[in-house]
């Protein structure tokens, strides 16, 4: 294999005033950095040659020299789907890892091409890709992503001084994209390990280093500053750190550091219009790291509350339309038959605003707050409907794998991939840029609805309208206006109306399309 060079820090000047912050904390005495060695302590490296403008940190190379042994390169032999998506969907947002990379990517080199297996079905192509990761034992333990090794059929371990040494999977997180790999019979050790740190943790515009293997370069460092916290970028179960530091492909996996050497987070993300790097980079924090990867090193399985319900964003403008200005939460979009809300008596149109007395800010943040609680515990959700606060208590469910609520989603709301078939035109008066007509027995044939979907048919959609630029198209169901179910156009149309009249700026309406409810808010004309 190519051999891997030990990256080295040249030198790094900031502004004044930010190291001293850092160092300062809220008083608190913290120990110093080091990756901990069965022997003692790395010997720190000589002072820089130069003098720094006050506050500004001296170098980054005594930290970088003693927590870059634990840091190590993950290379891994895959196989993977040409066709699968690095993006995070809808977003851009960029794993910089091997996961959807296709052959001879800026992280992999091209390796078998697949052919066909024993039963005569495709075999995906092989992929030679690498990450980053660092001890947490001495006795071999590393942590990395998950995108790193999920389809990997072998995996090599390089330490900062070259040598390789095997490894295996100890348990893989999807939702949260962590894993927990091993080296294999404990050879080579004792190793060099760092620590989570959860006690104390940066502040916006303090220091920090992350550490890793960019372009299968080796140990490589950089430096920048955590310039913000709980960050959304489209996952459902992190908070991320926004680190504005240059964070590439390979690096996914390795750790950041803050100015005393001891992890703060685990590089998995960066923000990519293009692909490539624009110094910003997400970092799933310690505590979660942390909890995560001691559960799959004692079990290897991770369990999450599940309440049964597909939820969206309750937005400014949604909260407009129900009169409910300045209210931010969750609505319930749809309901798994059987499941803990449906048992409950959660209803489509319920807006979530607290679950325990815990104020949910948006979709993600319930989400979060529900995977928290263990299945068969209680969840008193504070609900919206019809205007009126009131509580509904749901036990709680475990949690389905990321596979098995991929095979039951089926991707179709407003916004999603085309597939429904046509409905007859009908020429009506057009409400809201959109000609509807009863939802009648031979449509619903036509379109294949279950028999449970009530509401008016989209004819045809002004593509110039609000409705149009928000994607609803000829087929949807409009089975909810204003929290009103809607059986006939002239009732939706008798909503909107009113809507109208009390200075409404907008509706809020449920659509059905391809067996899933998504709500969305549509301006009215005045």
């Amino acid at each position: 294999m190519t051999s891997k060079k030990t990256g080295y820090l040249l030198g790094a000047v900031a502004g004044a005033g930010v190291m001293a912050a850092a160092v300062a904390g809220a008083g608190m005495q913290l120990p110093s950095a080091h990756a901990q060695l069965p022997g003692g302590l790395i010997k720190a490296s000589t002072a820089p040659i130069f003098a720094p403008p006050p506050g500004a940190p001296m170098s980054f190379a005594d930290i970088f020299d003693r927590v870059s042994p634990a840091v190590v390169s993950i290379n891994v032999t895959s196989r993977v789907d040409p066709a699968a998506m690095r993006q995070i969907p809808g977003l851009p947002f960029v794993l910089p890892g091997p996961r959807g990379g296709a052959p001879g990517g800026e992280d992999g080199e091209d390796g078998d091409q697949g052919g066909r297996t024993e039963k005569g079905q495709p075999r995906l192509p092989t992929q030679q890709s690498s990450g980053s990761g660092f001890f947490i034992s001495a006795d071999g333990y590393i942590v990395t992503n998950n995108h790193v090794v999920e389809n990997a059929e072998s995996i090599k371990v390089v330490l900062k001084d070259e040598t390789e040494l095997d490894a295996e999977i100890v348990g893989r997180d999807e939702a949260t994209d962590l894993a927990v790999i091993k080296i294999k019979g404990g050879r080579g050790g004792p190793f060099p390990f760092v620590n989570f740190e959860n006690a104390g943790k940066p502040r916006v515009g303090d220091w920090v280093i992350t550490v890793g293997n960019p372009f299968g370069l080796g140990g490589t460092a950089t430096a920048g500053i955590v310039s913000a916290y709980g960050r959304d970028i489209g996952e459902t179960f992190v908070d991320y750190i926004q680190i504005d530091a240059p964070i590439n492909r390979g690096n996914s996996g390795g750790p950041t550091f803050d100015v005393y050497g001891r992890v703060i987070g685990v590089n998995t993300a960066i923000f990519s219009p293009s692909g490539g790097s624009v110094g910003i980079g997400f970092a799933i924090p310690s505590d979660v790291a942390e909890t995560v990867t001691k559960q799959l090193i004692n079990g290897g399985k991770i369990e999450r509350g599940y309440i049964g319900a597909t939820i969206q964003n309750f937005t400014a403008e949604m909260a407009e339309a129900q009169g409910l200005e300045g209210q931010k939460g969750a609505i319930v979009a749809d309901i798994s038959a059987g499941g803990p809300s449906a048992r409950a008596g959660v209803q489509v149109g319920d807006v979530v605003v607290a679950v325990n007395g815990a104020t949910v800010k948006s979709s993600s943040d319930l989400t979060r707050q529900v995977a928290r609680v263990r299945a068969g515990e209680n969840l008193r959700l504070d609900v919206i409907r019809d205007g009126k606060k009131r509580t509904v208590d749901v036990r709680s469910g475990v949690r389905p794998s990321e596979k098995e609520l991929a095979a039951n989603d089926n991707s179709g709301g407003p916004g999603g991939r085309p597939g429904m078939p046509g409905a007859a035109p009908a020429a009506k008066a057009p409400v809201l840029g959109m000609s509807l007509s009863p939802l009648d027995e031979p449509a619903r044939n036509r379109l294949n609805l279950p028999a449970e979907v009530r509401g008016a048919l989209v004819d045809s959609v002004e593509q110039s309208s609000d409705a149009g630029t928000k994607g609803l198209r000829r087929g949807d169901v409009i089975t909810l206006v204003n929290g009103r179910a809607v059986a006939a156009p002239a009732e939706f149309a008798a909503v909107v109306d009113a809507a109208k009249k009390a200075g409404r700026t907008s509706v809020l309406i449920g659509v059905y399309r391809n067996g899933r409810t998504a709500f969305l808010p549509i301006k009215v004309s005045g």
